[in-house]
């Protein structure tokens, strides 16, 4: 039975290679000239360098400039707050989203049962599994989740035959 999968996670390839591009243009920007300025990237968790207020959201600029030419949802970042290092130095933590929210995978079934289409949806741990007899009815599923659930970065993978 054709089936695939509904999750929520960034593609892994796509932010280590706009990380690194952030980081290439901050260390080659005039403005950064001499600071401390610069992300890292371990896991799910980037953590954003600066001199001062300023230069931490010139940063963040650069970073989300650089997911969004790579196609990576913005809505993935879950920013903490900002933390006072030693002298002026700040630095901010940025959790990457993984994995659906029990709330979101509820929404994404109530969705699929209301729709009265012809496929099914089973919530598997982070993700959640559609199945259906016909291609066309999941593509259609992806379409109307597509529309109707807005607030989560969703990603469609394992489509099977």
């Amino acid at each position: 039975m054709p089936s695939f999968d509904v999750v929520c996670e960034a593609n892994a390839v796509e932010l280590k290679n706009a990380v690194e591009q952030s980081n290439k243009e901050i260390s080659s920007r005039f403005d950064f000239k001499g600071s401390d300025a610069r992300i890292e990237h371990k896991d799910e968790v980037l953590t954003l360098f600066a001199d001062d207020d300023f230069k931490l959201s010139q940063v963040k600029d650069v970073l989300l400039n650089k997911m969004a030419k790579r196609n990576i949802d913005v809505r993935f970042l879950d920013e903490q707050k900002k933390e006072k290092m030693s002298g002026d130095k700040i630095k901010q933590t940025i959790k990457v989203k993984k994995g659906l929210s029990g709330d979101s995978s509820k929404k994404i079934t109530k969705v699929i049962k209301e729709s009265k289409m012809k496929v099914q949806a089973s919530i598997q741990g982070d993700s959640v599994r559609i199945t259906g007899t016909k291609r066309d009815d999941l593509q259609q599923a992806i379409a109307l989740l597509k529309k109707e659930v807005s607030d989560e970065p969703l990603d469609f993978n394992n489509f099977r035959d």
